[in-house]
């Protein structure tokens, strides 16, 4: 039986969720799919719960195990062993929507690269929180028809890449750096052919308690450079970086200014981080105020910018922790 999708799953530390994931992929009746599950080395009893998954439904459920390389590197691996003519990605903490399997099997009739569906957040009870499209333009496309593509989240998870466009291209997720997806992604963007959206709820993420950014990790924000430079690069090799300008430049000024420096501000309004996240965005794209999709963000989002731009940490910092408080967060 030809393998149509492989579904690959990372694995580290993950022991009171891990049971829910492979649950959740688990389709007893359809034999045209693999699941690869990569434990990267986990030090918790995530591989005896995968081992007793393998040994349950062994053909299907298989395992492999690698020293410690973070999620890019346990991707790839998957990647490497994967048969299916089309990839799904899925976080061990995460799990699909009941029926999601056989509904992706159905759709994969040969006829795109990728395919985006879209994703439910929800809660360690199961109560959704938040439901986004994965596309804002339906049907199939190119993406030179709709490059604001890029503006939206660079999630490798809630898509189905034909493999190929990994095998031929080289392309691989970085190991042991954050921003993963958005290395990547945007440059899978490039040299797919037909995309289509599949406006399907597939994907459940879950949000956890607690998190990862504390101060440990403002440091590591500063990683966000090295994944806008691997996409301009790549962007200006290939001889479209003008051709792109607005949208890498909005994307750049999404992922620079709104995600890492308000993520470092709030943990430390002080962190010279933010000047580096600044400097690198201003240096890349000095002309980014004529910039169209920037004039249609929202008016807080707008402001944010402002501020940041202009340095006004400390008010920054205010109005974060703020908005925090009205979260409930």
């Amino acid at each position: 039986m030809r393998v149509k999708l492989s579904i690959i799953i990372p694995i580290y530390n993950v022991q009171d969720y891990l049971a829910a994931c492979l649950d959740s992929v688990i389709d007893t009746d359809s034999s045209d799919y693999e699941i690869i599950a990569v434990n990267d080395g986990s030090t918790d009893r995530s591989p005896l719960i995968l081992e007793e998954y393998a040994g349950k439904f062994p053909g299907l459920v298989k395992p492999v195990t690698t020293p410690n390389g973070g999620l890019g590197h346990a991707r790839n691996t998957g990647i490497a062993l994967a048969s299916g003519e089309y990839l799904m990605f899925l976080d061990s903490d995460d799990t699909l929507a009941p029926g999601a399997v056989r509904e992706m099997l159905d759709a994969l009739d040969g006829g795109f690269d990728v395919g985006v569906f879209d994703f439910v957040t929800v809660d360690v009870q199961g109560k959704e929180l938040r439901y986004d499209r994965g596309c804002e333009r339906g049907g199939d496309f190119l993406f030179s028809d709709f490059p604001a593509l890029l503006l939206s989240p660079p999630n490798a998870v809630n898509k189905l890449w034909r493999k190929s466009l990994f095998t031929e291209s080289g392309i691989r997720f970085p190991d042991r750096q954050w921003f993963e997806d958005l290395a990547t992604i945007p440059r899978l963007y490039l040299r797919a052919g037909t995309i289509r959206y599949l406006a399907r709820p597939w994907y459940r993420y879950l949000r956890r308690p607690g998190s990862i950014t504390n101060n440990a990790g403002i440091e590591r924000n500063r990683e966000m450079l090295t994944a806008i430079q691997t996409v301009c690069d790549d962007y200006s090799a290939r001889g479209v970086s003008d051709e792109y300008r607005d949208e890498l430049e909005a994307m750049a000024a999404y992922h620079e200014l709104l995600t890492s420096s308000t993520r470092v501000n709030l943990l430390d309004p002080r962190s010279l981080v933010q000047d580096a996240l600044l400097e690198d965005f201003t240096a890349r794209f000095p002309h980014w105020r004529e910039n169209p999709y920037l004039h249609t963000w929202p008016k807080k989002h707008r402001l944010l910018v402002s501020l940041i731009v202009h340095r006004q940490r400390l008010l920054l910092h205010g109005l974060l922790k703020l908005n925090e408080l009205k979260k409930g967060g």
